[in-house]
């Protein structure tokens, strides 16, 4: 196993017991520890391994300069952009196996952008007291990353904060002995779906492609999962993608929190990854299952999927407008494009009988991608819905067309 180092990152100057307790945590099982001092104003009892001026500098500034800007905001973002580049940086260097963050609002915003500047994989985790909270946009968030509420740790120690801290010392120790990294000793193929009761593709298209030789990671699109999917396309994780549910991209287009942020259905086409796209579940709107329908959406069918979501459904200018918006991100692409049109009905429950049906929408969306999409991306379409066998049969024929042509590496 070996033994394992954490990075531990915080404002040593207010939080130095903190600091040294999780410390002690940590090297009382084993593990081992690297310091580093976000701090502006004060200065720890004893020095940490990257000090604030380490910090600073990194951000392209000295501590004086930092602490001259007069301002709190200003100055911890220069120390999160210092903190990030360095976090990249050292772990590159091989220099530690996980990360650990504690922080109030300031603390926290800067750990997120040192938790981001990692790898998947990397174990990250966060002590904060602001977990969980609204205050912390999805798009903020490293798409594998813990977070554990620092309770009762807003000043000084106690029995309850130490309850937090040891808690994370050894839960991110214990990720970094246990983790195990993704290999990619196969070519990978990313794909994005939804639960079978609303698209069903990667029930037939999985194994299909590993009898093929490729492994086949399935992202659920409710947020993080298109968070994870478009952060390893844009590393280059994926020989090809099969985007085929965007309800996530629909929700980013109407403001909903059930997103997985602006770069949605970009980062493959950046990185010349072969992209195979679908509109699976385009017609969605979520809304977490706590919230209102606003007014605009109260007369419109409805779907209560169970108690964390529910979803109302897109009238067809609405479905017009998300076509339109995607064939704008793919043009964009650097590598090859396809995309599958299935004429019959993008999700479950958008067929005959269920709550999304709306043929008049279902044809207005298509009939918007046959005029744009070719312009954009080779196009097949299919005269089925994306449930059927048939959309499963033109995904494996392209894709077999692709893979002895050289589009996508054969295994």
């Amino acid at each position: 196993m070996g033994e394992k180092t954490i990075l531990l990152i915080g404002t040593y100057d207010t939080k130095d017991p903190e600091m040294r307790y999780i410390e002690e945590c940590i090297t009382a099982q084993g593990g081992n520890v690297l310091t580093m001092d976000v701090s502006v104003l004060g200065d720890p009892t004893a020095p940490t391994d990257i000090s604030k001026h380490d910090v600073a500098a990194a951000g392209g500034m000295t501590i004086d300069e930092v602490i001259a800007l007069g301002d709190e905001n200003k100055a911890f973002r220069v120390m999160s952009q210092g903190a990030a580049t360095l976090v990249a940086q050292v772990y590159a260097d091989g220099k530690f196996d996980g990360m650990l963050a504690t922080g109030g609002t300031m603390g926290t915003d800067l750990a997120l952008d040192c938790a981001q500047a990692l790898p998947m994989g990397v174990p990250k985790y966060i002590v904060s007291t602001v977990s969980f909270s609204p205050l912390i946009p999805p798009h903020r968030l490293a798409p594998d990353i813990q977070m554990i509420l620092w309770a009762g740790g807003l000043y000084g120690m106690n029995s309850v904060c130490r309850s937090s801290l040891s808690q994370a010392a050894g839960a991110v120790l214990g990720a970094a002995r246990a983790v195990q990294r993704p290999q990619r000793d196969r070519p990978m193929i990313g794909m994005t779906s939804l639960g079978s009761s609303c698209l069903r593709y990667m029930k037939t298209l999985k194994p299909a492609l590993e009898e093929r030789g490729y492994e086949v990671a399935v992202f659920h699109s409710t947020g993080m999962g298109g968070m994870a999917f478009e952060k390893l396309a844009g590393e280059g994780a994926f020989c090809c993608v099969m985007d085929f549910c965007m309800q996530e991209f629909a929700n980013m287009l109407a403001g909903s929190l059930v997103s997985s942020g602006q770069d949605r259905l970009t980062n493959a086409g950046r990185a010349g990854v072969p992209q195979m796209v679908a509109p699976g579940a385009l017609d969605l709107l979520d809304f977490a299952g706590w919230q209102d329908i606003p007014d605009q959406y109260a007369d419109r069918p409805f779907h209560e999927h169970n108690r964390l979501i529910k979803s109302a459904v897109f009238n067809a200018k609405e479905r017009r407008a998300a076509i339109r918006e995607m064939a704008g991100r793919l043009k964009q692409a650097a590598g090859p494009t396809h995309f599958f049109l299935p004429t019959g009905g993008v999700e479950e429950w958008d067929r005959e009988g269920q709550e999304a049906h709306d043929p008049e929408a279902l044809a207005e969306m298509v009939d918007e991608a046959r005029n744009v999409m070719p312009a954009v991306a080779s196009t097949t379409e299919i005269g089925a819905h994306i449930n059927d066998d048939a959309f499963c049969d033109a995904v494996l024929k392209q894709f077999d067309k692709w893979m002895n042509d050289g589009v996508v590496k054969a295994t």
